[in-house]
């Protein structure tokens, strides 16, 4: 029905893998648009509200862009304390402000199960926008967070977690990617994703079908979460995780020591997760420094090679 070609300003769009719709505004600029919502994560509104909030800023950081303006988008049960919905809300807030982010509305609807989410504009320039398909052959892959928070939360939900493991994932969900979006830009990268629902193999299998290269992870050098190992080992996690391992498995080719524990991890569906980027190997060595310069999280856990699919070794 919306033919790209009938639309020369819609620079990233439905026919593409990509985060968020870049539209063209003039020669130097172009506009990034996103939406995303959920059901809560965990069980404190406020907590929720800003990882949320954090994991919709997320796809603007992911095209290179700087979000400004964002619409609240909120389903709450008409029996909810208002409170609650207070603190949803505000933790959202919060988050936008500490990004430089004005919350200027929104829309609330009623519903029997709690989401919420925002509606993200942001600005990116032609020189600094960043797609799936900016991978090259030889370039490392860089990730800004990580994983393990789909098994976790789900291990919430049955009552198993400590209160340590709780505080570490909400931690990582609502550190925003503002600071390694901007590191993306510094050094003029041009592939990345963030990690969300389809797990670090599915949007990794984004980027390489988009990119026409192959991917090469190596599991020993992949972070997780403390309680991510522990919990996968009495298989906890959530329907995502297996939907996504059904669909992309025959993407994936994993050495044989690496057992469907440890496979499944890599498939477990994230919630805010961080960037995963394409550093070209003659910037790595300052990349990294910077990145440690800077307190921001990166580590090396593949490269782009020629071929296609997901290897994955035990290096």
């Amino acid at each position: 029905m919306f033919d790209p070609k009938d639309y020369p300003d819609l620079l990233v769009g439905i026919g593409d893998p990509d985060d968020a719709a870049v539209w063209r505004l003039d020669d130097q600029r172009a506009l990034v648009v996103t939406t995303d919502f959920f059901t809560p994560v965990v069980d404190t509104p406020y907590e929720y509200g800003a990882i949320a909030a954090t994991n919709s800023l997320s796809d603007v950081y992911a095209m290179g862009g700087k979000p400004f303006l964002a619409l609240n988008v909120a389903a709450l049960p008409p029996d909810l304390p208002p409170e609650i919905g207070a603190e949803i809300l505000r933790g959202g807030a919060e988050k936008c402000r500490e990004a430089g982010v004005v919350v200027a509305g929104g829309h609330t609807i009623q519903d029997k199960e709690p989401k919420f989410g925002l509606v993200v504009l942001g600005f990116v320039e032609y020189g600094k926008m960043m797609t799936k398909g900016g991978l090259r052959a030889g370039d490392v892959l860089v990730l800004t967070k990580p994983l393990g928070f789909g098994v976790t939360t789900t291990a919430l939900k049955r009552g198993m977690t400590t209160p340590e493991e709780i505080d570490e994932v909400i931690a990582w969900m609502s550190r925003l990617n503002a600071g390694a979006g901007a590191l993306a830009n510094e050094f003029g990268l041009r592939g990345a994703t963030d990690i969300t629902g389809f797990s670090l193999l599915g949007h990794a299998y984004e980027m390489a079908k988009a990119s026409r290269v192959g991917l090469r992870f190596h599991f020993n050098q992949i972070p997780f979460v403390s309680g991510a190992l522990k919990y996968a080992e009495q298989w906890v996690f959530p329907g995502g995780s297996s939907d996504n391992s059904l669909f992309y498995s025959q993407f994936v080719r994993f050495a044989a020591e690496i057992d469907e524990m440890r496979q499944m991890l890599l498939f477990d569906a994230q919630t805010s997760g961080g960037l995963l980027m394409a550093v070209p190997q003659e910037k790595l060595s300052a990349f990294l420094s910077r990145a440690a310069g800077t307190n921001q999280p990166a580590w090396v856990i593949g490269e782009a090679v020629d071929g296609d699919g997901i290897d994955v070794d035990s290096l």
